[in-house]
Order: structure tokens, then sequence, then C-alpha cells
């Protein structure tokens, strides 16, 4: 592995031997910067990647009666709908949770099941099943509790569910902590002695095993929306896009592309997108953030209606509050960043010095602070944790992560001055009183100077194939496609290209992006840098330099019009 410093990031650079590579190019008759990124993500065997490229169902998708308490949880289910019984969905008001809520119901209805849901409103209800949605639930005679994408820490409130007869079934995928909810069944692949060999499902695929079986056990067919539905919420949740997912993101994206659905329709046309098919990267920044806003509807019901309604005409309205919702959260976002950025030019946080960023204000809203974080970890290269302080005094934040920091760990070690928490090793949420939030900071860093070494803050990239400029091209367009679906622990390929000039000087567009165009081998493509108004003034200093660049190589289509670009990550200037 070789190592470059970009303008940014570190470069990582794999070697893979060129008789291997023109192998495996031969075996596949597919593009070298395809086989190269195969090879240098571990796929060293015919077998291995044959079966990434084309594998089926059969490959990677594993048995749902294989998850702890899922048959358990089906018969429960079974009997409930049989004796009439009334069942309650509690979700959550994340994309993940609201498909989840929405699968239930599209698929427990057809079943003649006496069947609601509730999705809390953040600002009043707060996270997940509480005691007084079981309050609500035994006052209106339900006697059957489904949480889906939450419950598993809800020790108190499923307990007191308990004290009211009602059955709890718990589907979630976050963490289990000691001790256990005492629900009638928890179905969580991350249970130490579930057999389940998959566990990086999202909520919305938990949810979709337990439903698979029932269906299985009843033997009816599946509604075919349920693979939207999963496909949305498992590439919004940001889980691994691989084995089992990747199989069911693929198998959405085709369907969802030939169906063609209401709600996507209203959702492409706010999100601006032409090309006829969509991919995981056009639902992750195009499609999903306009889903999150249904978590700020004032009404969440509407969201599950609007996903899985016919209604073009009510879908349209929906879609227009979103379309708004969307652009006021962006908004937002960006006044919070400006907040935090005044605060480190102030230095009232000093990124000199402090390897965690921390920070409250009551007016931030706690449906976008987790945007913010993220945002903010990409940034300055350190853990973010962002609270909006409300007026008892409780702090509800919204936590990202680098790489080499395990937030979740952290939280459970300090687990004592915590009113709650959950999540995973990059992202998690949490709570607590105002005067425990210097002692957590001081955890946080003391725990980060123990573990991390400064190498761990500076930001890396693994490039995954070196191209020239002249192979980039449709066909590398096409052949890239068959790694698709792209997301987390599959990314797009970083490809590695050398020795390009500038065509004409850079432009700077709406001070933060950067469009130019450059040649080599006889060939030029438009780059463009989104948020890096540095590489502006690196570029427009150094007018006739050689450059590397690393990038995603895409097709942008425009008015009918297809062109191949190049999206840039980093740059660095040639040694003369």
């Amino acid at each position: 592995m070789n190592t470059q410093l970009g303008l940014k990031y570190r470069w990582q650079m794999p070697s893979i031997p060129s008789d291997i590579l023109h192998q495996v190019v031969q075996t596949f008759n597919i593009s070298p910067a395809v086989v190269h990124t195969l090879l240098a993500r571990g796929f060293s065997s015919r077998e291995e990647i044959e079966q990434f490229l084309f594998g089926s169902a059969d490959d990677v998708v594993n048995d749902p009666a294989l998850l702890k308490d899922a048959q358990k949880a089906v018969d429960r289910i079974q009997k409930a709908i049989e004796q009439g019984e009334r069942i309650l969905i509690v979700g959550d008001y994340d994309v993940d949770g609201i498909t989840s809520t929405a699968m239930m119901m599209l698929c427990l209805l057809p079943l003649d099941a006496h069947v609601n849901f509730f999705l809390p409103v953040r600002t009043r209800d707060g996270y997940g099943l509480s005691e007084k949605i079981v309050d609500r639930a035994a006052q209106n005679g339900y006697s059957v509790i489904i949480t889906v994408d939450n419950g598993i820490t809800a020790y108190d409130a499923i307990r007191k569910a308990c004290d009211n007869n009602i059955d709890v079934i718990v589907t979630d995928h976050h963490q289990p902590q000691d001790p256990l909810p005492p629900a009638y069944a928890i179905v969580n692949p991350h249970q130490a002695d579930c057999e389940y060999p998959y566990t990086s499902l999202a909520g919305v695929g938990v949810t979709f095993k337990v439903l698979s079986l029932l269906y299985r056990h009843m033997q009816k067919q599946f509604p075919e929306k349920v693979y939207e539905l999963l496909m949305l919420g498992t590439i919004a949740d940001v889980v691994p896009l691989t084995g089992e997912n990747r199989y069911w993101v693929r198998h959405g994206l085709a369907w969802l592309n030939k169906a063609n659905s209401a709600a996507i329709q209203v959702l492409r046309e706010n999100s601006g997108i032409e090309k006829q098919a969509l991919n995981s990267i056009d639902i992750g920044f195009g499609i999903a953030p306009q889903i999150n806003a249904l978590g700020r509807l004032e009404d969440p019901r509407q969201g599950v209606k609007f996903l899985i309604g016919n209604d073009m005409q009510e879908t349209r309205l929906v879609g227009n509050t979103l379309y708004e919702l969307n652009q006021a959260r962006k908004r937002i976002e960006r006044d919070i960043m400006r907040d935090v950025e005044a605060a480190i030019e102030q230095k009232t946080i000093d990124v000199d010095t402090e390897r965690v960023i921390i920070m409250a204000r009551e007016n931030w809203q706690p449906g976008v602070i987790g945007l913010a974080a993220s945002r903010l970890v990409n940034t300055y290269q350190r853990p973010v944790l962002l609270f909006h302080k409300t007026k008892k005094g409780t702090l509800q934040g919204s936590c990202r992560s680098i790489a080499a920091f395990n937030i979740f760990q952290a939280l459970s070690e300090s687990s004592d001055i915590l009113d709650t928490f959950g999540g995973h090793a990059a992202a998690a949420g949490l709570s607590l009183q105002e005067h425990h939030l210097d002692t957590l900071k001081q955890r946080l860093e003391a725990k980060i100077d123990q573990e991390l070494t400064e190498e761990d803050f500076i930001p890396s990239v693994a490039i995954d194939a070196p191209v020239q400029l002249d192979e980039m091209s449709s066909k590398l367009v096409r052949d890239m496609a068959y790694l698709e679906p792209f997301g987390h622990e599959n990314e797009r390929p970083v490809l590695y290209i050398a020795d390009v000039q500038l065509n004409q000087p850079p432009r700077l567009l709406k001070e933060q992006h950067v469009k130019c165009y450059v040649v080599g081998y006889g060939t030029i493509r438009s780059v463009i840098f989104f948020g890096r108004p540095d590489i502006y003034t690196f570029l427009s200093e150094r007018p006739k330099s050689s450059f590397d660049i690393i990038g995603y190589v895409v097709e942008n289509q425009w008015r009918g019009k297809r062109q191949v670009e190049i999206q840039g990550i980093d740059i660095v200037e040639r040694a003369s």
C-alpha cells in the first residue's frame, strides 16, 4: 500500500500484480478499473467475484426463521389477527422507522389485522416507545404492540406494558443493552444468542424478515411495494450495502425503476432528477433527504400514507410540503454550521487543542443537528456532539464520529451521567442534564487522548484503481454499474487520474464548489469539486502546473444529453 498526501486527504493506493489483473479482465471482459477495484477490495477468486457481480438470492439471503424470537413473534401476530385483537405499530420518525411502519401497515392490513400505528413527534414525544404511549395504548384497548426500528432499550415502557397485559414484540437493529426489556419477543440480530448470520440489517430489514416469515407461514404473496420500502429504508439508514442488504437494495431499485410509484414520481420531480433509472446515489442524496422530512411533518401519519398511497393528487400535496420542509432544513442546517464555525473562529471551541467538538443551543432543532454534525465531522475530522437545549435544562443530542473512535462505546462508559443513549459506532443519539455536559466532554477528551494518535485525525481516502483520462468513458460508466448499489462499505470506486493540466481557468460556483476542465492523453474532461473552495485558490495560483486528481467517474444527464465527468475529491500538484 503506497501513500501520498493530497491537499486535504492522505491517499492510500493499493498495489495489484499486473498478471492477476489481466487474467481477471480477460475472464470477465470488463474494464481494468473495475477489476482493479474488486481486487483492491479483497475479492481474490473467480468465485468471489462472480458471486459479488452476479449473485442470486440463494447465495446471500438467509432464512428469517434463524432470527431469535422471529417465529414466536409471527405466532403471536397471527393469533392476534385470528382473534381480532388490536395491534399498535410504534415506529420512529426517521426514514428507517417510517418505511418500517409503512411496511407493517402495507402487509398487515391485507391480512385483516385490526392494526393502527403511532409515529412520535420528535419535539413532543421523543424517541421510540415510551410509557406515555403504553398508557394510551392500554386506554384504547390494544393488546399487542410491535415496535419497528426501536424498542431494544425501552425497558421501563415495556415493563409498564407487561403490567397492563400488553404483549410487546420488539423488532430493532440497534445495539442491545443490559438488561434486555421484558418483551414478549425480541427480534434483533445483534442479540448474543441470535443465530442469524447477517447482523447488518437496517430496522426496515428486520421488519421485512419478520413479515416475510409471517407471509410464508400464512402462504400469502408479498405486496411488491415492500421491496421499494425495504430499499429506501436500507439506503437511508446508511447500513453496509453488503451481502443481503446489497441484494435487496438491487432488487428494490429494479422494482422501483419499473413501477415508478406515485411517491417516487413526486420526489424525483422535487429533486430535479431527469434520468430514467435511479441508483442508490440518487436515493441517498436526492430522494431520502426528502423522506427524512416526513419526520418533521406536524402529523407524521401523512408520511406513511404518502409512501404507500395511490392517490396522486394527495401524494403531490404532501410532496410539495416535503419540498418546502427540505428547503427549510437546508437553511437551518447552514445556520447551525455557521454557529459552530463562529465559535471555532472565536476560539470558544479550540480545534487546535480540543479533540471533540461539543456545543449546545436552545434554537437548534433536534431533527437537524445530526445532519450538521455529519458535515462538521467531514470538515474538522473529529467527533462532533451537538445538542438542542430544552427549557427544562435537558440536552437532546446527536453525535457523529470518525472511523477511529467508537462513539457508542464511549457513551456506554458514561452511561451514569446520561439520561438516554443509543446508536452505532459512528453515530448515536443521547440526552443528559446540562450540568453533566462538561463532565462528558472531559471523559471523551481523556478517552480520545488515551486511544487515538495524530494519524487518526488525518482523513484518508482509499483509492480503488488508476485510470488515464482517456479511459474515463461511457464504457467505464456502464462497467462500474456492475459494482452497484453504492453506499456504506461498498462505496463508489475512487479513481486516481494522473498527470492532467488545466484546459482553462477554474470557476468558483456559489462560493463553495469548483468547476474546471482538465486535459490529458488527448482528452478533455469536466471536473467538479463540491464544497472545496480551497481548490479554487490552489488551481488559480498554478495555472500551468500538472496535477494528479482522485475522484469518481459520473455520467451527467441534462436535457437529454449525456456527458462523462469527474466528481473530484482531492488534488495534488505533480513534482516537477
